[in-house]
């Protein structure tokens, strides 16, 4: 009899130390996922640890979801704690994930006068390969799948070219046929011209002006924009590598490390924390002037680029502002542009202003890049 009193007493402790735990994580869980709905209003110059918040949002929410759906079966009144948090992020739940559960597959055939947009990343026209012959070859591959996507604006970030090594390097003639007009930011520029760097826009339409915004900064890119004229419709094209965390071979070996939990892992986690701090606050300050650009365009307006953000970022959320995302309007599901290290890196968008019109969407896996290939049919509203 005593045995059994002592059990059911000791039964009891547990219960209500299990309890008790899960509460406090459930409640630790909900002040991190209400810190990650704040990072849009947050600028990471100021309070950049929020920026690390915001990449771990989706994974948060999955977590809040199941509190939710275990509250529900255990004590439904303490699921009222999930299910305020996740109401509460319902503005970011819309930046994060399109609900188009019809949607259409992409159509090759271009309708006038709809214009096709083509945004990638095409990591140095070196191909997504490590082997050296394969990379020799690349340029030319993600070329002909370019001008095969029939685009007629081409935004490309990454984009190198040499002005002297000859046909083998000449990647901007690669698309002299097809594009008559381009503009080319050359962010960097090697040995008068022996290797050049950054972003370019090609158009089949004629460019009557460009321009090109440097980022402070001595290793920065900038932001480079061109006015297009089809028929007697201006249209302004901005393009942009905004940036990165520069994650190079020994911190991917250094992220396996922290995998492993190798003896090393407190200087593998600094070293990534570091680039991680330095890159979330460089792209906030790109992306305000990215914003003060785009707001003063006289012409109707779209964004395309890498901006090496998730959609639940300041740097998404300022450049967006009130435009429409071309992913959110025509697809379904969280999306990832960017196919290393974790299956929820949207980072590349195509983002329209409200006087054109959304056809239809594409993100197409050419595996000849890190990146996804962004395709969106736009019209002008009459």
């Amino acid at each position: 009899m005593l045995y059994e009193r002592v059990y059911l007493h000791m039964a009891g402790i547990v219960r209500t130390l299990t309890k008790k735990l899960f509460i406090s994580l459930n409640i630790l869980l909900a002040l991190c996922f209400l810190t990650a709905c704040l990072v849009p209003y947050l600028h990471p110059a100021r309070w950049w640890p929020v920026g690390f918040v915001g990449l771990l949002f989706p994974y948060v929410a999955i977590l809040l979801f199941f509190y939710l759906i275990f509250w529900l079966i255990i004590k439904p009144r303490l699921a009222l704690l999930p299910l305020f948090c996740l109401l509460a992020g319902w503005q970011q739940f819309a930046s994060l994930f399109a609900f188009h559960f019809n949607k259409n597959q992409f159509s090759e055939v271009k309708i006038d006068p709809q214009v096709r947009v083509l945004s990638w990343n095409v990591g140095s026209m070196s191909g997504a390969s490590k082997n050296k012959e394969k990379q020799k070859h690349a340029r030319t591959e993600i070329a002909d799948a370019i001008i095969k996507s029939k685009a007629d604006i081409v935004c490309l970030q990454e984009f190198s070219h040499s002005s002297t090594q000859g046909p083998q390097a000449n990647n901007l003639g690669l698309f002299k046929n097809d594009y008559p007009w381009h503009f080319y930011s050359q962010d960097y520029s090697r040995r008068q011209g022996f290797y050049q760097y950054g972003s370019v826009i090609f158009s089949r339409y004629p460019i009557i002006d460009s321009g090109k915004i440097s980022y402070p900064g001595k290793r920065s890119e900038s932001l480079i924009y061109v006015d297009i004229l089809k028929a007697k419709d201006t249209i302004r094209i901005f393009t942009t590598h905004l940036q990165s965390f520069r994650f190079n071979d020994s911190d991917y070996q250094d992220m396996e490390k922290i995998k492993q939990q190798d003896s090393a892992l407190f200087n593998a986690s600094r070293n990534l924390y570091k680039k991680m701090q330095l890159a979330f606050t460089r792209r906030a300050i790109q992306a305000d002037i990215v914003r003060g650009y785009t707001d003063g365009s006289p012409f109707p307006s779209l964004i395309c680029g890498d901006f090496n953000d998730v959609p639940t970022s300041y740097t998404y959320s300022r450049i967006r502002g009130n435009r429409q995302d071309a992913f959110l309007a025509c697809d379904f599901g969280i999306g990832r542009t960017y196919i290393d290290i974790a299956p929820t890196l949207r980072i590349d968008y195509i983002l329209p202003d409200h006087r054109f019109t959304i056809h239809q969407f594409d993100m197409v896996d050419e595996d000849l890049s890190d990146h996804l290939m962004l395709l969106a049919d736009l019209s002008l509203k009459k």
